[in-house]
C-alpha cells in the first residue's frame, strides 16, 4: 500500500495466559486468552468502532496472576470463551462487513503478531486472512514521528506520556487509539507497514558471500525428519531470508538434529532467541546465537554442479534418494516415480551424488514442481528399484550442498584408516547399560553404509565411530556387527523394529545388548534373545596351553603409551581384553604377521602338538576399526588423546574445534560424551594429529575459557581390563 491509502486502522491488543508480557510477550509459549480491537478512521481522525472484547478459550485453561490482572478474567470466564479459530472468524466477519476497505492492523510492538498470533495459529493449523501478514508497529511509527525522543519507548504509556496524554483510566486498546489520533492530528502518515512472510522460500548461497553475524541462529534438538519448511514453521511470524534454513548433517551424511537459520534482520533474530525451549511436537528446541561463518560452512556452495542444479530450477520441493544401485540412471529414477509424480525438468531435475573420482555414492536429489507431486513421490519410501529398496526424504538446498561438497572433498565415512583416531574401547563404552545393538547374519561384503541404511530412522542415534564390524581370527568378516547407540531406548527400538528385516537377500538378527555383553561375545560367549551363554572353560593341559598362548599374546606390539591389552581370567581360557586388541590364541599361520610374536605362535603350536584340536578353542573375534581395513594386519598407531572437562552443555563439536584453533583438530577427531539419556556430560575426548600438538595444547589451553567456563584438560587415562 502507498502512503495515505489506508482509510481505517484496526487497533489490536492481545493477552496470553502466561506470566510473560511486554517485550517478553509470547516467550513462554502461552496461548492467547483475550483480544481487544477497535477501529480508527484515518480520514475523520475518529474512533469509528469502539473497543470490542473477545475472550478466547485456550487448550489449557490455567491463568497466571499477570493474565488475570491484565484482563480481569478468571479461569471460569476463559473456559466459557470460544476457541481461537472461532474468535478469529468472528473478527474477520466484523472487519470485512463493518469496516471500510482498505484497512491495516496496528499493534503495540512486534510481539503480539510475530510471537503470539502467527506462531499459535500455525501450530494449530489455522489459516489467517491476508491482512494479518501486514501491520503497523505503533512504537516504530512513534519513533518516526518523534525521532528526537530522548528516552526509550517500551509501552503505550511511554508514548502517551511523551504526547501529554492521560491514559490511566483506559485500557491498552483505547490508549493506542488516543496515541494514533494524536499522531494523525499532528500530520503523521501511516505508510510502509511491517510484513510477515507467507512462506519460506528455498535458495542457495555462495561460500564467498558476506553474512551478518547478528542475523544467524543455531537450532538444536530438532526431530531427525525435520525439513527446512518444518523449521520455518517453528519460527512462523519471523522473516527468514531466502534459503536461510540450513539443516546440518553428521559425518555419515545424516541429519544431526541441528540447523542454522538466517533471519531478515537482527530484530527478528533477537525475537527468535526468545523461542528457546519452545516445542516441535513433544520435543523442546534449543536456540543459540551463531555466526555468518557457521552458516556458510553448512549452506555455502561453490560454482559446481550442485549449485547449478539448484539455481537453474524453479522447483518447490527437493527429495533425497538414498540406497540407489550404483548402476542406476536418470531413466531408472524417472521410471521409479512414474507419471503420477513427474520430476521437474525431467533428467535435468536429477542430481546424482558422486565421489571426486566419479564413482556413484548411491545418493541422488530430485526436484518436484509442486507439493502435491512431492507428497506422491515421498509415498514411495522403501519401494524397490531393482533389488534394492530406496529411502526417500524431504531435503533442502543446504543439504544438497553439504552432501555434494563432502563427497567431492572426502567420503562422509572415511575409507582411509588414518582419517579416524583409534581409541581403545574403554574410552568408548563399558558397563551393563544396554545401549548397544548386535547385528548377526550380515552379508560378508556389508559396509558401514549398508549398516546405516539398514537401521534407517535409527541411524541418527548411532554414536560417532560407534559401528564395529567384527572380524574372525582369520581376519575375515564374521557376519557380526556391534553398534553403540546414544541411549538404551534407542537400542531397544532399533532391535525391535529391525530384527529379522532384510539386508539384500539375507535377513538380519538384531539384539539389544550392553557394553559388557558386547565384550563377552567378542571373547567367545553367545548372545541371543534368551540372554548370554558363557564361553567355554577348560582345565588341565588345555588351560595351561591356552594360558601360555595368551601370556605370549601380551607380548604383541603395544600402542605407545597404552596399557597391556590382554589379561587371563583364572578359570577361563578366554582373554578379556579391550575390543580393539586382537583376541585369543593366534593360529600358527599368523606367525608371519608383524603384530604376533614368535612366542605367541610357539605357544599356539605347542597347544596343538599336545593333542588339543582347534575346536577346543573358541572362535576368537576382534572388531575392525571404524574404517574397516581389509585385513587385521593394519592397526595404525593412535594419536595422542586429551580429555576435556567442564564444557558448557550447549557447546558442540565446532566449539571444541574453535577452542583448539591452531592445533589442527578436525571435527571428526572430537567425541562429545553423553549420559545414558543422551544428554551432554560436559566432557569430550579429543584426538590430536601428533604428540607435540597434544602436549602444546595441554600446556597452553588447560583451564582456558570455552564460552564463559574454564575447561580442564588431562591426558586420557585408560584402565586395563580385568
Amino acid at each position: 500500500m502507498m502512503a495515505g491509502s489506508y482509510s481505517n486502522l484496526v487497533v489490536v491488543s492481545c493477552t496470553t495466559a502466561g506470566q510473560a508480557a511486554g517485550e517478553l510477550l509470547g516467550s513462554d509459549e502461552s496461548e492467547i486468552v483475550h483480544i481487544l480491537w477497535s477501529v480508527v478512521d484515518t480520514t475523520a481522525n475518529t474512533v469509528s468502532v469502539p473497543v470490542q472484547s473477545l475472550v478466547v478459550k485456550p487448550d489449557h485453561s490455567e491463568l497466571s496472576d499477570e493474565a488475570k490482572s491484565r484482563t480481569g478474567l478468571d479461569e471460569g470466564a476463559v473456559a466459557d470463551g470460544a476457541p481461537i479459530q472461532a474468535v478469529l472468524e468472528q473478527l474477520h466477519q466484523s472487519l470485512t462487513n463493518g469496516v471500510g476497505a482498505p484497512f491495516c492492523l496496528v499493534v503495540d510492538g512486534q510481539q503480539a503478531m510475530r510471537q503470539c498470533l502467527h506462531p499459535e495459529t500455525c501450530k494449530k493449523g489455522i489459516s489467517l486472512p491476508d491482512y494479518f501478514y501486514a501491520f503497523f508497529d505503533l512504537r516504530r511509527e512513534f519513533r518516526k514521528f518523534q525521532s528526537t525522543s530522548p528516552a526509550p519507548i517500551g509501552s503505550v504509556g511511554d508514548m502517551a506520556q511523551h504526547l501529554g496524554l492521560d491514559v490511566t483510566a483506559v485500557d491498552e486498546c483505547q490508549a493506542m487509539c488516543l496515541v494514533i489520533q494524536r499522531l494523525i492530528g499532528s500530520g503523521h502518515k501511516f505508510t510502509d507497514p511491517e510484513t510477515v512472510d507467507y512462506k519460506y522460500e528455498p535458495g542457495t548461497y555462495q561460500k564467498s558471500e558476506l553474512i551478518d553475524d547478528d542475523t544467524i541462529l543455531r537450532v538444536r534438538g530438532l526431530p531427525w525428519q525435520s525439513s527446512d519448511q518444518d523449521i520455518a514453521r517453528f519460527f512462523r511470524g519471523l522473516n527468514i531470508t531466502k534459503g536461510g534454513v540450513a539443516v546440518c548433517l553428521n559425518p555419515q551424511g545424516r541429519r544431526n538434529g541441528e540447523a542454522l537459520v538466517r533471519f531478515a534482520s537482527k530484530e527478528h533474530r533477537d525475537l527468535a532467541l526468545l523461542r528457546h525451549k519452545h516445542h516441535i511436537g513433544q520435543r523442546y528446541i534449543e536456540v543459540y546465537k551463531a555466526t555468518g561463518e557457521d552458516f556458510l560452512k553448512v549452506a555455502g556452495g561453490n560454482a559446481n554442479e550442485a549449485t547449478a542444479f539448484l539455481r537453474d530450477s524453479a522447483a518447490e520441493v527437493i527429495v533425497r534418494m538414498r540406497g540407489l544401485p550404483y548402476t542406476a540412471t536418470a531413466a531408472d529414477i524417472l521410471n521409479f516415480f512414474g507419471q503420477s509424480c513427474p520430476v521437474a525438468g525431467v533428467e535435468k531435475g536429477i542430481l546424482f551424488v558422486r565421489y571426486a573420482n566419479g564413482r556413484s555414492t548411491g545418493d541422488a536429489f530430485v526436484l518436484f514442481e509442486t507439493e502435491a507431486h512431492a507428497q506422491l513421490a515421498l509415498a514411495k519410501h522403501k519401494e524397490s528399484l531393482g533389488k534394492r529398496y530406496i529411502e526417500l526424504f524431504r531435503s533442502t538446498a543446504a543439504e544438497v550442498q553439504q552432501v555434494w561438497n563432502r563427497y567431492q572433498q572426502f567420503p562422509l565415512i572415511p575409507t582411509t584408516p588414518t582419517m579416524i583416531p583409534m581409541l581403545p574401547q574403554q574410552a568408548i563404552t563399558c558397563g551393563s547399560i544396554r545401549d548397544c545393538v548386535r547385528m548377526r547374519g550380515l552379508p560378508y561384503q556389508a559396509t558401514h553404509d549398508d549398516v546405516l541404511a539398514f537401521l534407517g530412522e535409527f541411524a541418527v542415534y548411532v554414536r560417532d565411530h560407534g559401528i564395529h564390524m567384527v572380524l574372525n581370527s582369520s581376519g575375515k568378516p564374521s557376519g557380526d556387527c556391534f553398534i553403540q547407540m546414544y541411549s538404551p531406548e534407542a537400542a531397544r527400538q532399533a532391535a525391535e523394529k529391525c530384527h529379522r528385516q532384510y539386508m539384500g537377500d539375507r535377513y538380519i538378527e538384531v539384539f539389544q545388548c550392553s557394553g559388557d555383553e558386547m565384550n563377552f561375545v567378542l571373547m567367545g560367549g553367545q548372545l541371543n534373545k534368551n540372554g548370554i551363554v558363557s564361553p567355554p572353560t577348560a582345565s588341565g593341559p588345555a588351560a595351561a596351553a591356552a594360558a601360555a598362548a595368551v601370556a605370549a599374546a601380551n607380548q604383541y606390539q603395544q600402542y605407545p603409551g597404552y596399557p597391556p591389552q590382554v589379561q587371563v581370567p583364572q578359570m577361563s581360557i578366554l582373554p578379556q581384553g579391550m575390543m580393539q586388541s586382537p583376541r585369543g590364541i593366534p593360529s600358527p599361520a599368523a606367525a608371519t604377521s608383524p603384530y604376533y610374536t614368535s612366542a605367541a605362535a610357539a605357544a599356539a603350536a605347542a597347544a596343538a602338538a599336545a593333542g588339543y584340536p582347534p575346536a577346543m578353542y573358541p572362535q576368537y573375534y576382534f572388531p575392525s576399526p571404524p574404517v574397516s581395513p581389509t585385513s587385521v594386519g593394519y592397526y595404525p598407531p593412535p594419536s595422542p588423546v586429551l580429555r576435556m572437562r567442564g564444557i558448557p552443555y550447549n557447546a558442540g563439536v565446532h566449539d571444541v574445534v574453535n577452542f583448539f584453533g591452531g592445533y589442527q583438530v578436525p571435527p571428526e577427531y572430537v567425541q562429545m560424551l553423553v549420559d545414558v539419556l543422551g544428554r551432554p556430560t560436559g566432557e569430550a575426548i579429543v584426538t590430536f594429529l601428533s604428540h607435540e600438538f597434544a602436549q602444546k595444547a595441554l600446556l597452553e589451553k588447560n583451564r582456558q575459557l570455552l564460552g564463559s567456563q574454564p575447561v580442564e584438560l588431562a591426558p586420557l587415562e585408560l584402565v586395563p581390563a580385568l
